[in-house]
């Protein structure tokens, strides 16, 4: 996406769809809001499904693909050279909770490659958001991530469900810090802002967990990639990934070799991406 001008029209359009999103999130109170279980026990709310409704209005143009947590799949974004990946509210579990980790996540995908990306948080009145050769904005500022070059005293952001089942113990007594936290499109954005130094999960994501923060950390300068340390797509017939990595610019190499042989198998959970 090297034109300028469509860079502008879509980090315009995610703005749009984040500020109208910000006008949904007010209909509701995080904490106190009813919820049913999707198969595969993860929770969904009324306002999971009025956002989805409001980011398709705001973003999808004719000739453009759309892949959302809370829509049916259409497979004709396999087709399509632009297309949205979104997801409505990343982190239903914290919402529910009223944990202040969750966020509206909306990523654009050009020929397969994440290339913008804007979040925000409203309970946390954070938005982030940017492109490819155009950096990023937090709240309206241009930041970057860590320029770090060692682990040493490290804020490495954790899946709190990962940890909450043991996974993260045999990072534990590392010389870094590990914080638990809900949304992995929040920690990818944190990461890519210098709020945080690396994010990575242990378990696969889908595509939409990953696209909007994943633009974010490229756009910012910083690394992103697989869990097999592989570059990122998206749009494929099978959204699920096999889990990410992301850090500043120089911390790609050590936080490899911090890894290598505590990774779980990649393919676990992972069907063919055709």
């Amino acid at each position: 996406m090297t034109d300028m001008s469509k860079n502008l029209d879509v980090l315009q359009r995610i703005q749009s769809a984040l500020d109208a999103a910000r006008e949904v999130f007010g209909r509701f109170t995080a904490g106190a809001i009813e919820y049913e279980y999707k198969i595969g026990h993860d929770p969904v709310t009324e306002a999971d499904r009025a956002l989805d409704a409001v980011l398709r209005q705001n973003l999808l143009r004719d000739g453009e693909g759309w892949l959302s947590e809370e829509s049916v799949d259409d497979a004709s974004r396999l087709d399509k050279k632009h297309v949205w990946v979104v997801d409505p509210l990343d982190g239903t579990r914290e919402f529910v909770q009223g944990i202040p980790e969750f966020c509206v996540s909306i990523g654009f995908v050009e020929n397969g490659r994440p290339v913008a990306g804007g979040i925000c948080n409203p309970a946390t009145k954070e938005t982030i958001i940017g492109a490819v050769d155009c950096g990023i904005l937090y709240n309206g500022k241009p930041a970057q991530p860590t320029q770090k070059a060692d682990l040493k005293g490290a804020l490495i952001l954790a899946s709190r469900s990962e940890v909450k089942r043991g996974e993260w113990q045999q990072f534990m007594n590392g010389d870094f810090q590990i914080r638990p936290m809900g949304s992995v499109a929040y920690k990818l954005s944190l990461v890519a802002s210098g709020h945080a130094d690396v994010t990575f999960t242990l378990t696969p994501k889908n595509e939409w967990d990953v696209a909007a923060g994943a633009a974010l950390v490229e756009s910012a300068g910083g690394f992103v990639a697989t869990l097999d340390n592989a570059p990122l797509t998206c749009n494929h017939r099978n959204p699920l990934l096999t889990g990410l990595l992301a850090s500043g610019p120089q911390l790609r190499e050590p936080l490899l070799t911090a890894l290598e042989g505590h990774l779980p198998a990649v393919t676990a959970g992972v069907r063919s991406r055709d």
